[in-house]
């Protein structure tokens, strides 16, 4: 006898792994591996929270109707485009469940999010990654390499894992190289943190055609990642497919009240986004005196890159940092193992980053 046997390409799969959480033997960890909100959740949104507890044992709203109206108001959109999930890594997997198959391709840029290839193959179809320049992703390379059998565009504008970012005119030109056919996928997760004026969401681009769809997420500025809430705002008829193939209370109830007390918190996004860009400057400035190269960067996050050479390297840098109670992520799985990418974090976590590398490069 035989065991089921799981549909060609699944086994290809690396399965994603998540920042660490943990240190054995060390009682107070700064963890900054994986672009957490650094300010962690609204406290409207805590109470919101702790509110659902008497009714757990009710069905949540299939419909998200409350939390996609707060979405609407909050940045002018249309409530019938949005669709709601479990996280916005939910709703990348469901746009490609939904419009990839097998012998189909999935296009993203060299170092963009390890969810998108992950997608393809679980879908059968083959990923491609086109390169980057200067770590940011081409317009023209990725217009270069569409092929007949290229389905979805995925664009992380911010990208993560580098930080770096296309303006809004450069995206619009990626979206009208590509064929009607194929759906362009603005994944927006940091899209709060940028504070460039040429920067755009994606949102425009969404109305103005039927083959844009903007992801979003409250992992990030609004801390709650361990909620799984996310959005997309999509054409109505992407939208249409969406509501049919997500679970039909893919959101819980606790997640929906949050999120909605978390959007209407204008005051503390405002603040976390504050934070978030004095803190990544002192800490970019820091690094520099400290003979680091920092990729420029308008998430809650930066790319730092280390020189060649045992004990210097990014590896050493990592396990010194470690030994301190420091996590930050290593970047081997996106092609970047010179590379640690370190979220930014409280004042004091900051400071307590920079101080370590300061004696890991004997500064």
């Amino acid at each position: 006898m035989t065991s089921p046997i799981p549909r060609p390409g699944i086994l290809d799969i690396s399965p994603y792994v998540g920042g660490q959480s943990k240190l054995t033997g060390v009682d107070r960890v700064i963890k900054l591996s994986s672009n957490e909100g650094a300010l962690g959740a609204s406290p409207k949104a805590m109470a919101a929270y702790r509110a659902t507890a008497g009714d757990m044992h009710r069905y949540p709203d299939g419909h998200a109707t409350a939390l996609r109206g707060a979405l609407a108001a909050r940045h002018g959109l249309d409530v019938d485009r949005i669709v709601c999930g479990s996280g916005s890594d939910e709703l990348l997997q469901l746009l490609v469940r939904g419009y990839v198959g097998p012998d189909d391709e999935v296009l993203y840029s060299r170092h963009g999010f390890l969810v998108y290839p992950i997608a393809a193959k679980a879908s059968g179809a083959t990923p491609v990654a086109a390169d980057e320049v200067e770590l940011t992703a081409s317009v023209d390379h990725l217009l270069a390499a569409v092929t007949g059998r290229t389905r979805i565009v995925f664009i992380a504008n911010p990208n993560n894992p580098t930080g770096t970012y296309l303006p809004a005119a450069e995206i619009k030109r990626l979206r009208d190289g590509l064929p009607d056919h194929v759906l362009l996928v603005i994944d927006s997760a940091y899209a709060e943190f940028v504070d460039r004026n040429d920067y755009g969401s994606g949102a425009d681009l969404v109305e103005a055609g039927d083959n844009v769809v903007m992801t979003r997420t409250f992992s990030k500025i609004y801390g709650m990642g361990g909620l799984r809430l996310g959005w997309a705002y999509c054409p109505p008829a992407v939208a249409d497919v969406l509501n049919r193939i997500r679970g039909p209370f893919n959101v819980s109830s606790a997640a929906l009240a949050a999120g909605q007390a978390a959007v209407e918190d204008t005051a503390f996004v405002d603040l976390a986004r504050r934070h978030n860009s004095y803190w990544r400057e002192w800490f970019t400035e820091k690094l520099a005196g400290l003979g680091l190269e920092a990729v420029p960067s308008v998430a809650n996050f930066v790319l730092v890159r280390f020189p060649e050479g045992a004990g210097r390297n990014a590896p050493a840098a990592d396990a010194f940092l470690r030994s301190k109670g420091i996590i930050v992520r290593a970047m081997d799985s996106y092609g970047l193992p010179d590379s640690l990418r370190i979220t930014i974090g409280r004042d004091d976590e900051m400071q307590a980053v920079i101080a370590a590398l300061s004696e890991f490069r004997g500064a």
